[in-house]
């Protein structure tokens, strides 16, 4: 695949263990700059006032099938291959992406968000009770018994997965986000998750409900303006709406926790009043983003840069959203420090332009309902003493592998 000319290419590490190193050379390497993504070749994009711009301009596409020249050998040899390839609104430009956006937006309004609210409490108490029988002095993670439960439980009721499905589709989903498969390892992921759509989709057609997915078969199977979902983009937005509705959600939690139980001082902000969850939420999506790299947008015509540099058309673009969020540009020498008081609120870890992310009211709400419940649960609430925490397996998915705290092991809340 072509390598976009200029400096030498920046290799990202697929295991996600040399993020800050890799955010330091983004920004010292200026707005754009040649990486390797798994044998892909595109422009990084960290520094947020060019990406703002990007992600709204009509010269870039996140069409691979129309925009991109690399789009049939990525299929053949990219372990990425399904983030490229699916059709659904993620990979969808213009009136296209508008058609299909249009199908699935009423379902996040703001209204149906808090519709959610007294539920999503209900289900955060009820993983904290069973967090609670945890015996004392015994080590529980946090992300494997709240983070991770919680946003499943919620967009499974969304889209009406059955119970015993769930766990399968999380399977599927942690290694659609991995960066450490083969390309075959991620082929057969890819084609054991269809298989499981295709068994929700004709479940749901047997036996419709309420629920989502059996809202959009409705459409699929009865409007016949044009307008409505092909059998192939159904599958695809299903398999969207269960991926990116439950992966970020459980990294913003899991970092929201982890920054707080590091930075002490933080959370006293809290509890005195002087901060609310709501900045906790919105620091945490700004200071750790829980989408590090996001593939792939691609240039319809030459896009002219800063610093004389051209994304020449038919180039690869990749959001570096983690390293946005804490670039000097915008949020000064100190933006990796994390400050509930920040005055500066604005990040982009839900996108930017018409790709917003349309779950981003849904994410924030179970974060902060699950955040406001667990420390005022848990006020001695610490990191189980000398934990590293490591990052997951990869350059997309921002989160940690095990969250294990002490459920008293900290000083008490005054």
């Amino acid at each position: 695949m072509a390598h976009p000319a200029g400096c030498p290419r920046l290799v990202l590490d697929p295991t996600g263990r040399n993020r800050d190193a890799e955010s330091a050379e983004l920004f010292a390497r200026g707005p754009a700059t040649p990486v390797d993504i798994l044998g892909v070749h595109a422009w990084a994009v960290a520094d947020p006032e060019l990406l703002e711009e990007l992600t709204k301009d009509p010269r870039v596409s996140k069409d691979g099938l129309q925009h991109w020249p690399g789009f049939e050998e990525a299929l053949r040899t990219w372990p990425l291959a399904l983030w490229v390839n699916a059709r659904n609104m993620f990979t969808a430009h213009g009136a296209e992406h508008r058609r299909l956006r249009r199908l699935v937006g009423s379902a996040f309004s703001t209204r149906q968000v808090n519709a959610l609210g007294e539920r999503i409490e209900e289900l955060t108490a009820a993983l904290l009770d069973g967090i609670a029988a945890t015996p004392p002095g015994t080590a529980v993670d946090l992300r494997e018994h709240l983070a991770y439960p919680l946003p499943i439980q919620v967009i499974g009721q969304l889209l009406g997965l059955p119970e015993e499905l769930r766990d399968q589709f999380r399977y599927y989903v942690d290694r659609v986000f991995s960066t450490v498969l083969s390309p075959e390892e991620a082929a057969a992921n890819a084609a054991a998750f269809y298989a499981m759509l295709d068994e929700l989709i004709a479940l749901k057609r047997e036996r419709p409900g309420e629920d989502m997915t059996s809202l959009l078969i409705a459409a699929r199977d009865t409007e016949g303006d044009g307008s409505a979902l092909t059998e192939e983009e159904l599958r695809d937005t299903l398999l969207l709406i269960v991926s990116a509705g439950y992966e970020t959600t459980v990294n913003l939690i899991d970092n929201a926790v982890a920054l707080l139980l590091t930075h002490p001082e933080q959370l006293d902000l809290v509890r005195t009043g002087k901060a609310g969850w709501d900045d906790v939420v919105e620091e945490a999506l700004r200071r750790d983003a829980p989408v590090a790299h996001l593939p792939l947008r691609y240039a319809v015509e030459d896009v002219e840069l800063p610093g004389g540099l051209t994304i020449r058309r038919g180039e690869a673009i990749l959001a570096s959203y983690a390293a946005a969020g804490r670039h000097p540009v915008r949020y000064g020498e100190d933006g990796g420090v994390f400050d509930v008081t920040r005055p500066v609120k604005d990040h982009l870890a839900f996108g930017h332009g018409p790709h917003f992310c349309l779950g981003a009211p849904l994410a924030r709400l179970e974060a902060r309902t699950a955040l406001r419940a667990l420390f005022e649960r848990f006020p001695r609430l610490a990191l189980l003493p000398g934990v590293e925490l490591e990052p997951v397996d990869s350059l997309i998915s921002n989160g940690h592998r095990t969250l294990p705290v002490l459920l008293d092991g900290g000083p008490a809340a005054e």
